[in-house]
């Protein structure tokens, strides 16, 4: 099943429901990237994954919330910038392995729970996230 075909109860959504509908659109989208941010600067665990972003995170948190928007089924945002998104084109310059892409994801899900997602809906991102996550891993380990 495809993100513009989850909905939080398992059940089948019309072709126009998308998981951005379903997060709660833009707004939504922003406070969890930002909060995916945040926690990245504040939490000592993900101190590496900082590490590998820009100082200020405006830059990176603007691109990773055009990004979504379109990914989740919203506006094309990151696409009407800057064209295909090309992710592991674009993360190739940056060493990313098992602790790396855990790391992302480990920030990532806590940013979803303390943003109040649907419980259902998170895990259906979880994977969808793991997926990409893990298909950016360019180096062992």
């Amino acid at each position: 099943m495809g993100l513009s075909e989850m909905n939080a109860d398992d059940t089948t959504v019309t072709e126009s429901t998308t998981a951005f509908d379903l997060i709660g659109g833009e707004a939504q989208v922003r406070a969890l990237v930002d909060r995916f941010y945040d926690l990245m600067e504040l939490e000592p665990a993900w101190a590496e994954l900082r590490a590998m972003h820009p100082t200020p995170l405006d830059g990176s948190r603007d691109k990773l919330f055009w990004f979504l928007c379109g990914w989740l089924g919203g506006p094309q945002h990151y696409m009407e910038r800057f064209g295909h998104p090309r992710l592991r084109a674009r993360h190739l310059p940056f060493a990313i392995g098992i602790r790396e892409r855990d790391q992302w994801l480990a920030c990532m899900e806590r940013a979803m729970r303390e943003v109040e997602l649907d419980a259902a809906l998170v895990e259906r991102l979880r994977a969808a996230f793991f997926n990409t996550a893990d298909w950016m891993r360019n180096k062992g380990g």
